[in-house]
């Protein structure tokens, strides 16, 4: 059991599987834990305090990457786990400089690293389209839908609803001339308007859309989309969406449908995903603690594992973090789930071993396989397409 936040020393006998890790290609870092909203399904606690990453930090932790053995020639940089715009555009205009600087400093010809902002929209203006701009940000805006719909869960803490905002927000995105994508989570509130949640998306040119299931997960300790019949509900839902989207010749992409078709049509399956691959993903809270496996397990402690963070910047490297004790317990957890959904699922071909943060919020150990996440993100949308491609080829 592992039960302190201290990170054990490196063991150079521990034996590294370096073709099952990385290459980074996501880090996530919490620039800061400060949110304008409080949403009511919101995973991450502190959300209320400003307390953000030193940019004196940032040279480090691109150091750590880029000597790393599981570098990766396209790192996309996330600026996530609060609200990222709550700081100002000088801080990206800065950290941008920095990113330049290193990989001219580190020389590292052939690496791309591109910054992303996840923002809830509500702070977009002129202003910020032109950050974007000349950092070359690329944007993900989260939106649930229609008013109605995304204000009874996405609010102030006065308790007013921030739709009108986010699509000001929209609205500047699109007069500026910035592409964006957008997430929306699910709720079962939203399950019960298919129709108004499709043409929502389809009227306001929202062609880029990923469908985030509400979970249980962190601080949010319950979920409406709990049950079988939440399950069924949202087959219903999903066939719904993608028959409205094929009449009008599918205007609006829905990843979870174009993840499953993209392998499909490559005759691929996965033995692996990004979010159980150590060193695909790189997380880094606002202090430079730092995590691998999926994001929402960064700066979580348990009595049975304790923190999944394996170290700090400011102490370790890489490659000196995965050869600790405490790494190898979880990856052996992690890979022995992974060993599990392999031998019991038909869908692990499209889903490569289920999501670790998941497994640990349901289940209390990532040392077992299916979830209700695994169900709502890859089992109803393949059975769905399934369904659709039993009577004929479908709108292309």
């Amino acid at each position: 059991m592992i039960t302190s936040d201290t990170p054990s020393p490196p063991t150079a006998a521990l034996p590294l599987e370096l073709n099952r890790f990385g290459p980074i290609g996501l880090v996530v870092v919490q620039s800061t834990s400060l949110c304008n909203l409080d949403c009511d399904y919101c995973y991450l606690p502190d959300r209320q305090r400003k307390q953000v990453f030193d940019l004196d930090l940032l040279p480090l932790l691109l150091k750590r990457i880029l000597e790393s053995p599981f570098c990766g020639p396209e790192v996309s940089l996330v600026w996530h786990a609060g609200e990222p715009l709550t700081l100002p555009c000088s801080y990206y205009d800065e950290a941008t400089a920095i990113i330049q600087r290193s990989l001219r400093e580190y020389g590292t010809s052939g690496i791309q690293i591109e910054q992303h902002v996840q923002t809830n929209g509500t702070l977009i203006n002129d202003t910020w389209c032109d950050c974007f701009r000349r950092n070359q940000i690329v944007v993900g805006v989260s939106v649930d839908g229609p008013a109605e719909i995304h204000d009874e869960h996405r609010r102030f803490r006065n308790g007013r609803g921030s739709h009108t905002f986010c699509m000001d927000g929209i609205e500047a995105l699109r007069r500026n001339a910035i592409p964006f994508h957008v997430i929306s989570v699910v709720t079962a509130s939203a399950m019960q308007q298919p129709e108004a949640m499709y043409r929502f998306f389809r009227d306001h040119e929202i062609y880029s859309l990923g469908f985030n299931v509400e979970e249980q997960e962190g601080v949010h300790t319950s979920s409406s989309m709990q049950g079988l019949e939440r399950e069924d509900q949202y087959r219903q839902f999903l066939r719904n969406f993608w028959q409205l989207s094929e009449a009008d010749g599918h205007p609006v992409v829905l990843r979870e449908f174009q993840q499953i078709i993209n392998l499909i049509q490559r005759n691929q399956r996965l033995n692996q995903n990004e979010l159980n691959r150590p060193f695909s993903i790189l997380s880094v809270d606002w202090q430079g603690n730092f995590s691998t496996f999926d994001p929402e397990l960064l700066s979580v402690s348990s009595e049975r594992y304790g923190s999944f963070n394996l170290g700090n910047i400011r102490d370790l490297s890489l490659i000196d973090a995965a050869q600790t004790e405490k790494f190898h317990r979880l990856w052996d957890e992690v890979r022995s789930g992974m060993q599990r959904c392999e031998s019991s699922c038909d869908y692990f071909g499209l889903c490569g071993g289920g999501m670790s943060s998941n497994k640990f919020w349901e289940h209390g150990t990532l040392d077992c396989s299916e979830t209700s996440a695994c169900r709502f993100r890859t089992q109803v949308p393949v059975k769905i397409l399934l369904e659709r491609f039993e009577d004929g080829p479908p709108v292309s």
